[in-house]
């Protein structure tokens, strides 16, 4: 059986900003629907991830 070499990218499509939009948007809808209590945990998770990516941005630049 044959192995093969595939090279892989760091940074194949930007998960951890994409994620942040996507919380950030369900923050948003939950905040409209009334529901405090999700709009709060999902906007503190897109803060989250937008500092990670942020972090790993400038590593990746300084790198």
């Amino acid at each position: 059986m044959k192995h093969l070499l595939i090279a892989v990218p760091l940074q194949p499509g930007g998960g951890f900003l994409e994620l942040a939009l996507l919380f950030l948007v369900l923050a948003v809808v939950a905040g409209l629907a009334g529901l405090g209590g999700v709009a709060g945990l999902s906007m503190r998770i897109a803060k989250i991830l937008v500092v990670v990516f942020l972090v790993l941005m400038v590593v990746s630049f300084l790198l």
